[in-house]
């Protein structure tokens, strides 16, 4: 019972998101824009890297040499360098970029929430394929369980990628 006090709304300053090349990332970077933007936090983005994948499980047999893996973190570091510059464009002004190894759940959910005192984590309902989902789980879902930080899913419109609010009208994004 409120018995006539207002609650005060949680500040937040350090926002992580997973970033996983997925077509609802630019819907999710632009929801924690919003949040970072009201809040005046650091908005950390994150690649994870799980170089098991590629030799382990679905396409076994497949390794990657220190070339391969090379490229493949500058890929990584290239896309997320790319969300930062729109996001500063956009008056987002604390934006981090990291690429870490080692399976996402772990990494995102406990992690680099601990190394870098993240307090919320804004992610996508989905990012994945429904194989993959099934094979690998949902890295969102083990969040909401379990990881050390409040976090915000955030609900794609699929027609069109683009988040939804209540009112069923786009939220602005980048």
């Amino acid at each position: 019972m409120w018995r006539g006090n207002i609650m005060q709304l949680k500040e937040y300053h350090h926002i992580l998101v997973p970033v996983d090349g997925s077509k609802a990332t630019e819907a999710v970077v632009a929801q924690a824009a919003v949040m970072a933007k009201a809040h005046h936090a650091n908005l950390e983005l994150l690649n994870v890297v799980q170089v098991a994948q590629f030799s382990d499980g679905i396409i076994s047999g497949i390794s990657l040499d220190k070339d391969q893996t090379y490229n493949l973190i500058n890929q990584a570091n290239e896309r997320l360098q790319d969300l930062k510059k729109e996001l500063e464009a956009t008056g987002v002004e604390k934006v981090g970029v990291h690429v870490r190894f080692g399976n996402p759940k772990q990494v995102i959910a406990h992690d680099f929430v601990e190394d870098h005192q993240i307090d919320l984590i804004v992610m996508g309902a989905t990012g994945l394929s429904a194989v993959e989902r099934m094979v690998v789980g949902s890295v969102t879902q083990y969040a909401t369980r379990n990881a050390d930080a409040d976090v915000l899913v955030v609900k794609i419109n699929k027609d069109d990628f683009k988040v939804k609010s209540s009112s069923d009208e786009p939220i602005v994004g980048l």
